[in-house]
């Protein structure tokens, strides 16, 4: 099961930071242009929302299945477990939460272009969050 879930996990992130990453630039334009909101940029906002969360339950599900994270005590001494057990998915929730809120706060607004301000807020401190605390050695191995 371990292997699965892990698999599924590297798998879904290249979704994710493609999704996050088209939801951010997307926004971004369209606020350097002044486009209003339309359907399709609510549908590219949802579609990272929902792998985000199907990223985060799968990183859940891996977290108490993976033999890497061990007790608290002996994973502060090494860098590489600490990442594991500490700093990935602490920093991964945060990333979501504010996923999360980005997407929140684009419905409470009513003026179109507006609309773009909380993706690319949100989404792009998400991504970077996301971004920095990603294993590259074991992507990259």
């Amino acid at each position: 099961m371990y292997n699965i879930v892990k698999e599924a996990h590297s798998g879904v992130a290249y979704l994710v930071i493609i999704l996050l990453l088209i939801a951010s630039l997307n926004a971004i334009i369209a606020l350097a242009t002044k486009r209003e909101f339309v359907d399709r940029d609510r549908k590219i906002g949802l579609f990272a929302l929902i792998f985000s969360h199907i990223q985060l339950l799968l990183g859940l599900i891996l977290y108490f299945v993976s033999p890497l994270v061990v007790s608290m005590g002996s994973a502060m001494k090494d860098s590489t477990l600490r990442l594991y057990a500490l700093e990935h998915p602490l920093i991964n929730i945060i990333a979501i939460v504010l996923i999360t809120i980005g997407w929140s706060k684009h419905k409470k607004i009513a003026d179109g272009n507006a609309k773009f301000k909380p993706f690319a807020i949100f989404y792009i401190i998400g991504l970077l969050l996301i971004l920095s605390r990603i294993p590259w050695a074991v992507w990259f191995a």
